[in-house]
């Protein structure tokens, strides 16, 4: 379980890094930051939580998580505009959150003998919901719904990659390396390569 709770801090990092980062793309005050942070970082987890009645909600029995994200937020006040292209950085935080929340939501839902559905439901869950509530809140085309490219595909490639890992060996790594390493594999290919999954395109109606 101290391999589960590392993931959830890691994510709550990079996601609240994400989350502040969007915060700055729309100009809000330091509470704005910390709020958008907050949000972004442990969305996912609460959802986990709530669904598969883990008491207390991980932040809520540890309210480390909200501390990270808080730090996280004040240093992206002071920093962001050394960025040059803050949305570039915001895509590649946000690939490498996709990864590790996906494996630590995962990884709870195969601690807890979940079976191989729910699994898959809960690493997509933990991984895009946090956010896509950061996006919604801060009126930005949320990146999991960006036309064709590889996001909640990627998160689910990684969760079913934790299943036949899990399959296939009982060390107890292996699930989460194979997760991370396929989600950032197909969500970096899709930034770098442009890899896309086919879009639906309207069609006149037959006469």
């Amino acid at each position: 379980m101290m391999t589960l709770m590392l993931l959830d801090y890691a994510s709550v990092l990079v996601f609240a890094l994400s989350g502040a980062l969007v915060a700055s793309r729309a100009q809000l005050d330091i509470v704005g930051f910390f709020f958008i942070a907050c949000l972004t970082a442990v969305g996912g987890g609460t959802l986990r939580d709530l669904l598969l009645d883990r008491n207390p909600v991980f932040w809520v029995g540890d309210p480390t998580p909200l501390a990270i994200a808080c730090t996280a937020a004040l240093i992206v006040f002071f920093t962001a505009h050394l960025l040059e292209s803050r949305y570039k950085v915001l895509l590649w935080l946000d690939a490498l959150a996709l990864a590790i929340a996906v494996a630590a939501g995962a990884g709870v839902a195969q601690a807890l003998d979940q079976s191989a559905g729910i699994v898959i439901v809960m690493g997509v869950a933990t991984g895009t919901l946090g956010g896509l509530m950061r996006d919604v809140v801060c009126n930005e085309v949320p990146l999991v719904l960006k036309q064709g490219e590889l996001y909640v595909t990627a998160a689910f490639a990684g969760a079913g990659a934790a299943l036949v890992a899990a399959a296939l060996t009982p060390h107890p790594l292996a699930p989460i390396l194979a997760c991370m390493i396929t989600c950032f594999a197909l969500r970096a290919g899709s930034l770098l390569f442009g890899w896309r999954l086919p879009v639906y395109k309207a069609r006149p109606p037959r006469m």
